[in-house]
């Protein structure tokens, strides 16, 4: 009996300690995965604070790109909004022009001419109180950007080649940007 309970004992014993390890295993198992899982639930946690604050600064960034097209595409449009009307009173100026000229030939009503003349003043006092700007071109050199080329002649003098010598209809722009080009005739 005593050497089967010796040989118990020793397989007590041992299972013991296989139980020992296992139980220290475990537990010592156990103790780092709740520690990793901390550490990955904390940088999961960074993580997401990192790309959740990413996303808010970009939000961010892109309404106030947002917000300043918006204000300045307002700025263009309070510059420009009479635009079209005072495409349509050129002509009219160039009326009031071309009658001036006709009565500098006629001057039969003086009070007439002075009249017209007045009048074309307040118009070309208007259109440059919105900004309409009349384009010099007489003796100029001939820009594209500037004047549409009517038609080419000899040049009187040489200094005159590839300037502007005369100006059919006048060329205006509207805050630096032209709304009509004017209609030259350039030396050749």
């Amino acid at each position: 009996m005593t050497k089967k309970k010796a040989k118990d004992d020793k397989e007590k014993e041992l299972s013991g300690n296989k139980i020992n390890e296992k139980e220290t295993k475990a537990k010592s198992s156990k103790k780092p995965d709740k520690k990793e899982k901390k550490k990955t639930k904390a940088e999961e946690f960074e993580q997401k604070y990192n790309e959740v604050n990413d996303k808010y600064l970009r939000l961010t960034a892109e309404f106030d790109n947002f917000r300043k097209r918006n204000l300045k595409e307002k700025m263009e449009l309070v510059k420009s909004a009479g635009q079209d009307i005072l495409i349509n009173i050129l002509p009219v100026m160039d009326n009031f022009e071309r009658a001036i000229q006709s009565m500098d030939t006629d001057s039969k009503e003086a009070s007439v001419k002075e009249g017209i003349e007045i009048i074309y003043n307040n118009f070309k006092e208007f259109l440059s109180q919105r900004g309409v700007k009349e384009i010099e071109a007489v003796g100029k050199d001939f820009d594209t950007d500037l004047h549409e080329a009517i038609t080419k002649i000899p040049a009187p003098e040489e200094a005159q080649k590839g300037k502007v010598i005369d100006v059919i209809e006048k060329g205006y722009e509207l805050h630096g940007k032209i709304i009509r080009f004017a209609k030259v005739v350039v030396g050749d």
